[in-house]
């Protein structure tokens, strides 16, 4: 009887296992740490207990986390080459006021229905009619400058020093760039931002 029970508990911690691997569904994954906070979880015909639960937590939590591995996720910040609130507002309103003039300036140059540049409430909207609409702002406890576009959807970006421009750090990609190769792809015409 008593290897009976080890076989089962063996078997149920192989299956449990392979359904908390990276890979699997998340909600296998939601619903075996949910259950975790109970003294013990019933299945058909076995009660596992508490500890061996416990110890498949623990195993699955010391595997790295894809979201961990620095190919696939952004790259980490250094808190210590944070800008100050002052300097980071300075750059931030100046890069987001040049881009106003620039923009509306754009908007002479080009034939496009509903093209329409705003600023307001420390927020840059830029409509392109049909083609879609960019939505520029300060984001200042992150110390970034957010963007929303219609091409490439959502990015952060973080002033680089060494560039002095405003980097997308998942793909390193200067903010007044992206927004000039997007923009000469909508509009059919070249934009000069930087």
């Amino acid at each position: 009887m008593a290897s009976s029970c080890s076989r089962k508990l063996l078997l149920l911690r192989k299956s449990l296992c392979r359904a908390l691997k990276p890979n699997s569904s998340s909600l296998i994954q939601r619903s075996f740490l949910s259950a975790s906070t109970h003294k013990y979880l019933l299945e058909p015909s076995t009660i596992i207990s508490k500890s061996l639960l416990s110890e498949v937590s623990r195993s699955y939590c010391s595997r790295s986390s894809p979201l961990q591995d620095a190919s696939e996720g952004p790259a980490a910040i250094d808190y210590r080459s944070l800008l100050q609130e002052d300097e980071y507002h300075r750059l931030a309103n100046a890069t987001i006021h040049d881009l106003l003039d620039k923009l509306e300036e754009y908007g002479d140059s080009v034939d496009i229905d509903g093209f329409d540049v705003d600023y307001g409430n420390e927020v840059l909207t830029l409509k392109l009619g049909s083609l879609g609409t960019y939505v520029i702002n300060k984001q200042t406890p992150n110390r970034q400058i957010w963007m929303s576009s219609p091409v490439s959807g959502p990015s952060r970006f973080d002033w680089d020093q060494s560039s002095q421009g405003w980097i997308y750090r998942r793909t390193k990609a200067n903010l007044q760039k992206v927004l000039e190769d997007e923009l000469e792809k909508l509009c059919g015409c070249a934009i000069t931002l930087s």
